[in-house]
């Protein structure tokens, strides 16, 4: 996939890394955590890159973006992704973002309303009893040595340095450990077009996006008979269904077209 460019900026005192693909109306895609944004949107960037302005944002202690060694907040990368796009004189866009991602592009949402069109929020979570039963507990438990093979394997491609990698599954982990309830509130005063996408067998509860759905003025669910992210990229195993995820993106393009 040929990038029209990409770099370094600074955001908030550290350099964050960006690539941007294809032309159009700014589509900015942002990644979910232990990731990088090219793992998780390379099916994306392959299908819309001819429709769209992709931007594609590595988030602190991720990818090639630098790391800070102080507890992360969705906010804060919410102030991040602004300060990148203003750099990049990128007054107005939309926002794609998976798990992690998506929780960050809500609070964009509510913190920015002037600068954003329209959000997709795909497996994003808002409330501690909206993951599935089990999910905190297994994480307590999670250590660096047992992330997902195919994100180590990602991340040490990028950046081969193990202290690297600690500090961002420490902060990753602390931060979901720690998460504490988004107020209804923040999700009752977006303005903007919302279209909430999960898998029927997701680590988020289907139940949750329909309460999602009933708060946020303006949005649409999509329910897919994936797992986490299946339904827009290859699964651990690295296996793709291809169809799920044409079907997808095909329904993306339409909600950002309408």
């Amino acid at each position: 996939m040929k990038l029209s460019s990409n770099g370094f900026e600074k955001a908030n005192d550290i350099n964050l890394y960006y690539e941007i693909y294809g032309e159009g109306k700014p589509l900015v895609l942002i990644h979910g955590g232990g990731s990088s944004g090219f793992y998780d949107f390379e099916e994306t960037i392959k299908r819309l890159k001819d429709d769209f302005q992709l931007i594609v944002i590595d988030l602190q202690n991720h990818g090639k973006s630098e790391h800070r060694y102080i507890p992360e907040t969705f906010e804060q990368d919410a102030r991040d992704i602004m300060a990148v796009l203003e750099k990049l004189n990128i007054v107005n866009a939309s926002f794609f973002g998976f798990s992690n991602g998506a929780t960050t592009v809500l609070q964009i949402a509510h913190l920015f309303p002037d600068k954003i069109e329209k959000v997709i929020a795909a497996s994003g979570v808002t409330k501690r009893n909206g993951m599935i039963d089990g999910f905190f507990e297994g994480m307590a438990k999670a250590s660096v040595e047992n992330i997902m093979q195919k994100l180590k394997e990602n991340f040490l491609k990028i950046n081969p340095d193990e202290n690297l990698l600690k500090n961002m599954f420490e902060k990753d982990s602390q931060r979901m450990i720690n998460f504490q309830d988004i107020d209804d509130e923040i999700l009752q005063s977006i303005k903007c077009p919302v279209f909430l996408i999960a898998g029927d067998k997701d680590v988020i509860k289907v139940q949750h996006i329909a309460e999602m759905n009933q708060l946020i003025p303006h949005s649409k669910v999509m329910i897919l008979p994936a797992g986490h992210g299946n339904y827009m990229m290859a699964d651990e195993n690295g296996n793709s269904d291809t169809e799920l995820i044409d079907f997808t993106m095909s329904q993306i393009k339409k909600f950002l077209n309408s």
